[in-house]
C-alpha cells in the first residue's frame, strides 16, 4: 500500500494580501511558515517517509526541503512539474478583490461553479490540464512506490483539484471536502488495485492554532 502525504506549502505575504498566485506567480513565505513547517515534520517523523516530492515553484520547494531536513533517514527529495499550481493567467498577483470586480463571470465560476472552470475569460490553465497532469504523476508513484509512504508538497487550487479526481469526487461537489490550509496534511491510501481511499483531509491540529481566509483556499 502507498501512503500519500499531501502537504500545501507554507503561507506566503500573498497568501496574506489575499492575492491569487498560480504557477507563475510566487511571493516570500512568511516567518511564522518555517515554525509551521517543523511542526508539519513533527507530525511526520512517525510516517516512515521514504520520498519527498515537490513542486519546483519555490514556496513549495522550500517548504518541502524544511520539511524533509527533519525528518528521520533523510528521504530524497525530487521536483516535479505535474504538481505545480494551476495557471491563473492573468489573474496571478492580482488581489482577489480586484479579480472578483475586473472578472465577475470567471470569478464566479471559480467560487460556485468549478465544474466549469477552465480558465475561460483570463487566460487559465483550467480544471481539466491540471487534473490530468496530476493525476498522471501520482499513478505513476503509485505504482513505482506500493509499499512506501510518500510525502508531495505543493498548492491548494492544484491539491483540491487533483486529490478530490484522485477519491472520485464530482467536479460540482469539490467544495464539499472542505478548504486547504497553508502547511495542512492530507492523507490519502493506494492499495495495488484498488482505489484511493482518504483518511484524513486538511490535517491542521499541529499547528495549534485557527485558520482564516488568508490560510485557506
Amino acid at each position: 500500500m502507498t501512503t500519500f502525504y499531501f502537504v500545501r506549502h507554507g503561507q506566503t505575504e500573498w497568501n496574506l494580501e489575499k492575492r491569487f498566485q498560480g504557477a507563475h506567480g510566487d511571493s516570500p513565505l512568511l516567518q511564522t511558515s518555517y515554525d509551521d513547517m517543523k511542526k508539519v515534520a513533527g507530525f511526520l517523523s512517525d510516517k516512515q517517509i521514504s520520498r519527498v516530492y515537490a513542486s519546483p515553484l519555490k514556496r513549495a520547494r522550500v517548504t518541502a526541503a524544511e520539511i524533509q531536513k527533519e525528518l528521520p533517514g533523510n528521504p530524497e527529495l525530487s521536483l516535479h512539474s505535474n504538481i505545480i499550481e494551476v495557471g491563473l493567467g492573468d489573474w496571478e498577483g492580482e488581489l482577489k478583490a480586484d479579480v472578483m470586480k475586473n472578472y465577475p463571470e470567471a470569478y464566479d465560476t471559480y467560487r460556485n461553479h468549478l465544474e466549469k472552470f477552465e480558465g475561460q475569460g483570463f487566460h487559465g490553465e483550467g480544471y481539466t490540464k491540471a487534473v490530468a497532469r496530476f493525476q498522471r504523476f501520482i499513478n505513476e508513484v503509485a505504482e513505482n512506490h506500493p509499499n512506501d509512504a510518500i510525502l508531495m508538497v505543493a498548492h491548494g487550487l492544484i491539491l483540491t483539484f487533483g486529490m478530490s479526481s484522485l477519491l472520485g469526487v464530482p467536479r460540482e461537489e469539490i467544495r464539499s471536502l472542505g478548504g486547504l490550509s497553508n502547511t495542512s496534511t492530507t492523507t490519502i491510501e493506494k492499495k495495488p488495485g484498488e482505489d484511493f481511499r482518504l483518511i484524513k483531509w486538511n490535517e491542521t491540529d499541529y499547528l495549534n492554532k485557527e485558520q482564516d481566509a488568508s490560510t485557506t483556499i
